[in-house]
C-alpha cells in the first residue's frame, strides 16, 4: 500500500521531480565546448539549413516527443489545471524512456481553449519527432487531435483516447477467443462516452465488432435516437455521441446489460452491480477500467459470476488494462520509421501483437517481478504484464510494419532482423552481447542434450531454442513423462528429440565404451551399466561418441557433481591439462571476463594460470573480442616479492611463451589493468595498450568473491558460468537457473561445438 507520505516524498526528496536533461555528447575541455556550441554547431545548423531531413542526423529530433498537456482530465482527478498536473506528465516521460528509450519533454499549457493548443502544437513541429496529447477533456481532445492529424507531419496520438483502447482491444481479442465468442456478434456496453470510452468503441469496430450490436451510456443513462444531445439542431448536440445512437427501448445501464457479452467501463467506480453482471450473457466479459477504483470489484465480479472473464485497470487483480503496455512502443514504432502519422492499421497491429504475445510462454523474470510461478494464458492471463520486456520486441516491430505498409513511413525498416537486434540494445549490453552470441549459434545449429529433460524450465527453454534456431534440443528420460509435462506447460517442441537412457537402443555401446575409457579407473562391466542409468553420464557419453554436439546441465544439481562426468570422460584438450571456469561480466561500457571462478580452488602454478589465461583469451576470440588479459595481483610489476606475486609474473611470461599472439602483462593490481590512465601515467611500459578486458585471478576464492561483488554493487550483469579447457562443448548451468539463463548457456554452448569443430 502506498501513503500519501510515500508518493510525496518520491517526487520531492533528492532533486525535485522524476526528469533531468543530460548530455549523450562530451562536454569537458575547450575543443569540446567549441564542438557543442559555437563555433562548431554553425556546420549542422547550415547542413539542416540546406536539407531540413538533416535534422534526424544532426540532432535529438527523432527520438524526441512532446507530452502536451492543459490539465482539464489528469487522471481521476478531473480539471486540475496544467500545473498541477505537470507530475503526471513528467511520470509519463519517465515511462517513455523507461520502457522504449523515447525522450521526452512535458509541455503543460495553461490555456482552455482549443485553438490554442493546436497552434501551440503545430509551432513545436520543428522540435518533436511526435506528440502525445495527454488528460486532454473531451470533446476538445477529439477536436485537437483531428485537427493536429490533418495538418502536421509528424505522428500525433492522445493516449487517453488511443491507449486504453489498444491494450483493452487486445484483452478483447484474447477474451473473445477463450470463450469461443465471435467478435462480429458479441454484444458490447460501453460506460463512459468520454475520450476513452468512445475511442474504445471505434476502436473495437476496427478489430470486426459490429456497430450494431454496441450501446453506449454515459452518465444520464443509454445514448439513443431521439435524446435531445444528438441531435444536430439542439444546441447541446454532440456529434461524437450521435454516432452511436441507436433505436432501443433501453435508457438505463441496468437495461443494456441485459444479455451483454461484454461490458467496456472507463466511467466512475460502483456503478455495476452484482445483479447486472448476473443479467449478462453466458461467459461475459469485462473491462472494469474506472480508476483507481473499478465499476465493480473484481472480487464482487467473481462472487456473481464463475464464469466471468474480468480486466481492470488496477495492478492487484488479474489482466490490468495499463496503458503502458501501448504508447511507449507504438511511438518507438513510429519514430523508427519517420512514421508522419499513427494510423488505424498502426493501432490494430499494435493490439494484435500484444494479443499475441500473452499467448507465449512468460519468462521467470517476468513472475517472479510479480511474485508468482507462472503466468498461463487463460481466464486470468489475456494481456501481457507491464514489466514483460518482450513487449518492445513484439509490439514496436508490429507498429513499424503498419507504418510501413501502409506508405506513412519516410524511412521504411528493410532488414528486420537487425531492427530487433537494435530493440534488443535498449535492453542493456548483456542481450546485446546475448544476440551476438545467438547470431553465431543460428549459423550453424548443433544438437544440444540436456540431461534434465523433464525439468520444466529445461522444456521452456527448449522451446526458446527451436524457435530461434539456435539448435536441436535432446531431451533425457521418460518420454512419457516428458510428452505429458510439455502438454502441461502448453509448450510446442515439434523438432526436438526425446531420449530416454534406460531403453536406448545405444545405450549398451555407451556402457562398453565407458568401460573402456575407466576400466583403469576402478570401473567395472557391472559398475559402467550402473553409472550409465545417471543422465549426466549418459548424456556426456552422447558428446563423447558424436551423436550430439553439446551438453548443457546442472539445473537441479551441484557444480561438482555435474563436471566429473565431462572431467572422467570427454577430459580436458590436449594442449591444456585443466578445465577452469569464467563469467563474462558485462557493463554499460565494457565487458570483462573473469577467471577463474568456478572451478580450480587452487591454481598454484604459473602453468596452471598461463592456461586458464589462455583459455579465457580464445573464448574472448570465439565471441569477436580482441582479448586484452591481465594477470591479477596484489603486486604492480615487481613491486612486492611474494611468492603469490611471482607466481603471476612467471605466469605471464608463460602465457607470452605458448601464445606470442597474445597480449597479455602482469602481475598488475586490479585498479591498474582497468584504467588506462594509471597505465599511461605510471607505468607506460605496459604492454596492455589500454584497458584489460580477460582478467585472470590468482585463485578461485578471488575470482568468485570478485564477481559476485561486482555484480551486486554495479549494474553489471554475470553471463555464465562458462566451462574452459574441456575437450567436447559441455557447459554448466547455476542450480536453480531461469529460463534465459538456459538459453544463454545453451548458445554459448552451440558456439563452443562450432569452435572444437
Amino acid at each position: 500500500m502506498i501513503s500519501k507520505q510515500d508518493a510525496l516524498d518520491y517526487h520531492s526528496l533528492g532533486k525535485p521531480g522524476k526528469i533531468e536533461v543530460t548530455s549523450t555528447k562530451p562536454c569537458l575541455t575547450q575543443r569540446d565546448l567549441s564542438l557543442a556550441y559555437t563555433p562548431g554547431v554553425a556546420d549542422p545548423c547550415m547542413e539542416i539549413h540546406a536539407n531540413p531531413e538533416d535534422a534526424y542526423k544532426y540532432t535529438a529530433k527523432g527520438n524526441l516527443v512532446a507530452v502536451v498537456t492543459n490539465g482539464t482530465a489528469v487522471l481521476g482527478l478531473g480539471n486540475i489545471g496544467a500545473l498541477a498536473g505537470k507530475p503526471v506528465m513528467e511520470g509519463k516521460g519517465v515511462l517513455f524512456k523507461r520502457f522504449a528509450g523515447v525522450d521526452v519533454f512535458d509541455i503543460e499549457l495553461d490555456t482552455l481553449n482549443a485553438d490554442e493548443i493546436i497552434r501551440t502544437c503545430q509551432l513545436l513541429e520543428p522540435t518533436f519527432g511526435g506528440i502525445n496529447l495527454e488528460d486532454i477533456a473531451a470533446p476538445d481532445c477529439f477536436y485537437i487531435e483531428e485537427t493536429l492529424k490533418a495538418t502536421m507531419n509528424i505522428p500525433v496520438f492522445h493516449d487517453d483516447q488511443h491507449g486504453t483502447a489498444i491494450i483493452s482491444g487486445a484483452a478483447l481479442v484474447n477474451a473473445c477467443e477463450l470463450v469461443k465468442k465471435d467478435l462480429s456478434k458479441v454484444r458490447v456496453v460501453y460506460n463512459g462516452a468520454g475520450a476513452a470510452g468512445i475511442a474504445c468503441a471505434e476502436f473495437y469496430v476496427q478489430l470486426g465488432v459490429d456497430r450494431a450490436n454496441m450501446l453506449l451510456c454515459d452518465s444520464k443513462g443509454v445514448i439513443y435516437e431521439g435524446r435531445e444531445d444528438v441531435d444536430p439542431s439542439h444546441p447541446k448536440y454532440n456529434k461524437y455521441k450521435a454516432r452511436f445512437a441507436v433505436k432501443t427501448n433501453c435508457r438505463t445501464l441496468g437495461d443494456a446489460m441485459r444479455e451483454a457479452d461484454v461490458f467496456c467501463g472507463v466511467s466512475v467506480k460502483d456503478t455495476v452491480t452484482k445483479d447486472m453482471v448476473k443479467s449478462m450473457a453466458k461467459d461475459p466479459i469485462i473491462f472494469a477500467m474506472a480508476n483507481p477504483d473499478p465499476e465493480i470489484t473484481y472480487p464482487d465480479a467473481i462472487e456473481a459470476r464463475k464464469d466471468v472473464i474480468m480486466a481492470t485497470g488496477r495492478s492487484d487483480y488479474p489482466n490490468q488494462v495499463n496503458n503502458v503496455l501501448g504508447f511507449p512502443f507504438i511511438f518507438r514504432g513510429a519514430l523508427d520509421v519517420r512514421a508522419t502519422a499513427i494510423n488505424e492499421e498502426m493501432k490494430v497491429a499494435a493490439a494484435r501483437a500484444l494479443a499475441d504475445l500473452a499467448k507465449e510462454d512468460v519468462p521467470d523474470s517476468v513472475c517472479r517481478a510479480y511474485g508468482v510461478s507462472k503466468f498461463t494464458y487463460g481466464p486470468e492471463y489475456i494481456i501481457p504484464k507491464p514489466f514483460d520486456p518482450r513487449v518492445l520486441l513484439w509490439e514496436a516491430p508490429a507498429v513499424a510494419k503498419a507504418a510501413c505498409e501502409t506508405g506513412v513511413a519516410l524511412h521504411p525498416i528493410e532488414d528486420w532482423g537487425k531492427y530487433r537486434d537494435r530493440l534488443e540494445g535498449y535492453f542493456g549490453p548483456s542481450h546485446t552481447v546475448m544476440r551476438r552470441v545467438i547470431h553465431k549459434a543460428q549459423a550453424n545449429p548443433k544438437k544440444i542434450v540436456f540431461p534434465e529433460g523433464s525439468e520444466a524450465s529445461i522444456l521452456r527453454a527448449a522451446q526458446i531454442i527451436l524457435s530461434e534456431k539456435i539448435g536441436t534440443p535432446v531431451l533425457l528420460g521418460d518420454a512419457e513423462k516428458i510428452n505429458a509435462q510439455i502438454k502441461q506447460l502448453g509448450l510446442d517442441l515439434t523438432g526436438a528429440e526425446i531420449v530416454d537412457p534406460m531403453t536406448s537402443e545405444k545405450r549398451e555401446g555407451y556402457e562398453d565404451e565407458f568401460h573402456k575409457l575407466r576400466h583403469r579407473h576402478g570401473v567395472t562391466e557391472i559398475s559402467a551399466r550402473r553409472t550409465l542409468r545417471d543422465r549426466n553420464y549418459f548424456g556426456t557419453m552422447m558428446v563423447q561418441m558424436g551423436d550430439v554436439d553439446c551438453l548443457v546441465a546442472g539445473l537441479t544439481q551441484n557444480y561438482p557433481e555435474t563436471i566429473r562426468p565431462a572431467l572422467q570422460i570427454v577430459k580436458t584438450r590436449p594442449e591444456t591439462n585443466l578445465c577452469s571456469g569464467l563469467y563474462m561480466m558485462v557493463f554499460e561500457d565494457r565487458m570483462l571476463f573473469f577467471a577463474d571462478t568456478t572451478v580450480n580452488i587452487d591454481a598454484n602454478s604459473p602453468e596452471d594460470l598461463a592456461e586458464i589465461a589462455i583459455s579465457a583469451a580464445d573464448l574472448a576470440k570465439s565471441l569477436d573480442i580482441d582479448p586484452k588479459i591481465a594477470m591479477l595481483s596484489f603486486s604492480n610489476f615487481g613491486s612486492v616479492n611474494h611468492p603469490e606475486s611471482i607466481k603471476m609474473r612467471k605466469a605471464v611470461e608463460l602465457v607470452k611463451e605458448q601464445r606470442p599472439d597474445l597480449v597479455v602483462d602482469g602481475e598488475m593490481q586490479a585498479d591498474t589493468a582497468v584504467d588506462a590512465k594509471i597505465q599511461s601515467e605510471t607505468y607506460p611500459f605496459c604492454e596492455l595498450d589500454g584497458t584489460a578486458n580477460v582478467l585472470i585471478f590468482p585463485d578461485m576464492q578471488s575470482g568468485n568473491i570478485a564477481y559476485k561483488l561486482v555484480g551486486k554493487l554495479s549494474d553489471a550483469v554475470a553471463i555464465g558460468p562458462i566451462l574452459m579447457g574441456i575437450n567436447k562443448a559441455v557447459h554448466v548451468l547455476q542450480r536453480g537457473c531461469s529460463v534465459i539463463d538456459i538459453v544463454n548457456i545453451a548458445a554459448l554452448a552451440v558456439v563452443d561445438a562450432q569452435n572444437k569443430k
